[in-house]
């Protein structure tokens, strides 16, 4: 699976994992855990997936792809849109991941 479809879905498995945690700190019902850790573990699973020659370029270029998709989660969500600010800056996070996977390496 390319790194352009692993990285929304584990986004949307960070976010949502992290979210139901944070709900369930916040009152809700225990059971909101659950479905938290599995979908943290899913997110985990995903990552590791990614083609990248170590780890830590993989995750730094998920972080810019998972800065756009929380601004999209406070939209779609919270309904709180982005401002254009939060878009610019969720633009230059994506060039930033686009370079680091794309850039020419060798070894």
């Amino acid at each position: 699976m390319p790194a352009a479809l692993i990285y929304p879905l584990a986004a949307l498995a960070a976010i949502a994992g992290c979210f139901l945690i944070w709900a369930w700190w916040r009152g809700a019902s225990i059971l909101w855990l659950l479905p938290g850790l599995v979908s943290l573990g899913l997110f985990g699973w995903l990552l590791a997936q990614v083609e990248a020659g170590f780890a830590g370029r993989a995750f730094a270029a998920y972080g810019g792809v998972y800065i756009a998709a929380s601004l999209l989660w406070m939209w779609g969500a919270e309904g709180q849109r982005p401002d254009h600010w939060d878009v610019a800056g969720a633009g230059v996070c994506l060039i930033g991941a686009a370079v680091i996977l794309a850039a020419p390496r060798t070894g």
